[in-house]
């Protein structure tokens, strides 16, 4: 691997710097965006502002992460979705805190080998491309329950900004563009698809009007009759019959049959802040607590030297190689929370670590009660202190390229998170587990991790991430750069980024901001390092615990947008 810093590269950093101190307002570029009551931070600058808007109005957070959930399925087609699923972490100002699960579930006709051909072998692109790789949505049901427990203002006044995004339209940015150019070919395999965001063969330009009137109906029914809008009536009959016209398996009982979850957070500690996360059957809430409970009582040195990114790299191998071995829908399957989130075995992989060297095999090991990309993050805290981390997805790129014929929504690809052949990796090269095989009703392995770190009592930070098998990484590492890097949390968001995930064995870094020293050092250990332009989009909020202001990031890896009042 060559260096990840040339000449050029520094010598912009220099004059960067002197740049930077000479003018307070260009450096203001570079700091976090400051709101002494509300802040919203998503990937795409519409949404929001949907966001805000509803909290000027008099919402709270739940509030407005549903108006955000909403208008990026109109303005961030790739990952926002009303056809796809996620969790969302609440955290109210009192204390209370519940994860609503509404993760995608497999329809009932599913079957454990339905991507395998008659030899056993996998069925290229059966599980990621078409209606055979959908699975039911969530999004809707989980919107409306986390609604209707806390939200404060009228469903219909919520969805308003999302209703008028799609029926006046929004102005289509470069990257939205760009999206849809290189998926170009995907998408016009399916006409409903090449129709609406291809304008049957004719792409959107960047400034361009993008108006998407069936999807504008689509919504005005879900808020005039909640989920029954999406989940029974015209919606859902359109849904089934794209099903059938396509090959796919969902019928009108497995839409009536879902129901979001409300389950309670994983709990966690680390140097005396609580780590609130996400359960199973997201992988993302125990690999972020194992590996905190890991390098907890490690010394990392700086941000980004050999021995910090050799630290966290050994930790992060067996956090994977542990989520490959035993995680699935903790519904179906014994998972061994419990085990895998204690200190004790913490303590055991961290003595392993410290012995190590980076060649040597990593296997799963044996937590003491066993009985394992395109994705959109976004971060809400109103002015009482309120706060909701949500994570959701379509999980590739505009789903399975397939859109529902008169409703003007894409539709997942999630089949593809479940395990469609013990040890053979997924779209995201993650080798899974038995426990996480396809059955019907069952929800699929996901790697999302919103997260809520609470320091005294009170919120901190709310963060997560896309990104396919670097999310939980993404996310340990900003929170790193936060509570152990003491960084503020635009910096925490804008550092490199590295990631490993057992299988394959590579060390991925991101092309810049590590020294060519540390690079060398990582080799000589025996890394394999394979680099990438950019891992995740963090999309994060920070709140001061001294005086209580609220600090937004979007991700520079993406083309976000903090807002706040």
């Amino acid at each position: 691997m060559t260096s990840l810093q040339p000449p050029w590269r520094a010598l912009l950093r220099i004059v960067l710097g002197v740049v930077l101190s000479a003018s307070p307002l260009v450096a203001s570029a570079f700091r976090p965006v400051a709101a002494r009551h509300a802040m919203v931070v998503s990937s795409e600058p519409f949404a929001s502002e949907a966001g805000l808007e509803i909290l000027k109005a008099g919402g709270n957070a739940v509030d407005a992460a549903v108006a955000v959930g909403f208008a990026l399925a109109v303005t961030h087609p790739e990952a926002g979705n009303i056809g796809g699923g996620g969790f969302m972490l609440v955290r109210l100002a009192g204390g209370e805190s519940v994860v609503v699960d509404y993760r995608e579930e497999a329809p009932a006709a599913a079957s454990r080998d339905m991507y395998l051909d008659s030899e056993g072998r996998v069925i290229p692109g059966a599980s990621t491309e078409g209606a055979l790789a959908v699975g039911v949505p969530g999004t809707v049901a989980g919107l409306a329950l986390a609604h209707q427990k806390y939200g404060k203002l009228p469903w219909r006044r919520v969805l308003a900004p999302a209703i008028r995004l799609a029926a006046e339209g929004f102005r289509v940015s470069y990257g939205l563009s760009e999206s849809l150019r290189a998926d170009a070919e995907q998408l016009a395999k399916f006409p409903e698809s090449r129709r609406i965001f291809l304008r049957d063969g004719r792409p959107y330009e960047p400034g361009e009007t993008f108006r998407q009137p069936e999807l504008a109906k689509t919504l005005r029914r879900i808020a005039r009759d909640g989920p029954a809008g999406f989940y029974q009536g015209p919606v859902a009959r359109a849904l089934v019959e794209t099903m059938r016209k396509h090959q796919g398996r969902i019928e009108l009982a497995d839409l009536r049959h879902y129901q979001a979850k409300v389950r309670q957070p994983l709990q966690g500690s680390f140097r005396g802040y609580a780590i609130l996360t996400v359960p199973p059957p997201s992988s993302g809430g125990i690999g972020l607590i194992e590996m905190l409970n890991v390098l907890e009582l490690l010394d990392l040195g700086p941000p980004n030297s050999y021995q910090s990114i050799h630290l966290v790299a050994e930790t992060m191998r067996r956090a994977y190689a542990d989520r490959a071995a035993y995680l699935g829908d903790a519904d179906f399957a014994s998972v061994p929370v419990g085990g895998l989130t204690s200190k004790e075995y913490a303590a055991k992989l961290r003595e392993e670590i410290l012995k190590a060297k980076a060649e040597v095999a990593v296997q799963a090991g044996h937590p003491a009660d066993f009985e394992a990309t395109q994705t959109t993050h976004f971060s809400v805290v109103d002015a009482d202190g309120n706060a909701v981390a949500n994570t959701y997805t379509l999980n590739g790129s505009f789903g399975s390229y397939v859109t529902v014929e008169g409703a003007g929504f894409l539709l997942n690809n999630e089949m593809d998170d479940f395990t469609t052949k013990p040890g053979e990796p997924n779209m995201y090269g993650l080798v899974q587990s038995e426990a996480n095989a396809i059955a019907p009703h069952k929800r699929p392995l996901s790697a999302m991790t919103p997260t809520i770190v609470v320091q005294d009592g009170k919120v901190r930070l709310v963060l997560g991430s896309p990104g396919g098998g670097t999310i939980i990484n993404t996310v340990l590492q900003v929170l790193l750069n936060v509570l152990v890097f003491k960084m503020d949390i635009r910096q925490a968001v804008t550092a490199p980024r590295f990631h490993h995930q057992w299988m394959p064995d590579h060390l991925v870094m991101e092309r810049w901001g590590f020294s060519a020293d540390t690079i060398q050092k990582l080799e000589e250990a025996g890394y394999k390092l394979e680099d990438r332009d950019r891992m995740g989009a963090c999309e994060s909020i920070e709140i001061d615990p001294e005086t209580g202001w609220r600090f937004g990031a979007a991700d520079p890896r993406a083309a976000g947008k903090a807002v706040g009042y």
